[in-house]
């Protein structure tokens, strides 16, 4: 089963660490996908550029509406993503719990929905 880890980072709380911590610290989150990736279960993953950089997008007034920056005005906010292959959810949830990301922000760990997935036409084209 594959599950989508969504990654949150306290950015107020990154910006605080100096250089060499920072470093450290995604020294330490590579080596643990790595590790994830050597066991079989990394099935992919995406690091994400700050909030900042963010455009919201949300149907208003019966049109489309671009807001620049996040969907909320939170601490956490979402840092990347992480997909796992596991055999269930406890077993997802025992890997995230090992990721040296917790350190910085939450993982929402949430089984993907593969039969839905299974049946999209681009998941399809893309598989041929």
């Amino acid at each position: 089963m594959k599950f989508v880890c969504l990654g949150y980072l306290d950015e107020a709380s990154w910006s605080t660490l100096g250089a060499a911590k920072q470093e450290e610290m995604i020294a330490a989150c590579t080596d643990y996908d790595i590790e994830l990736h050597r066991r079989g279960h990394f099935a992919a993953g995406m690091a994400l550029q700050g909030a900042a950089t963010a455009t919201t997008v949300r149907w208003k007034g019966g049109k489309a509406v671009a807001t620049d920056g996040p969907f909320a005005e939170i601490k956490e906010l979402l840092g990347g993503i992480l997909i796992l292959e596991a055999k269930d959810k406890e077993e997802a949830v025992r890997l995230i719990m090992r990721h040296p990301g917790i350190r910085m922000g939450g993982f929402e760990v949430r089984p993907a929905d593969e039969a839905f997935m299974a049946q999209h036409p681009i998941t399809k084209e893309l598989q041929e």
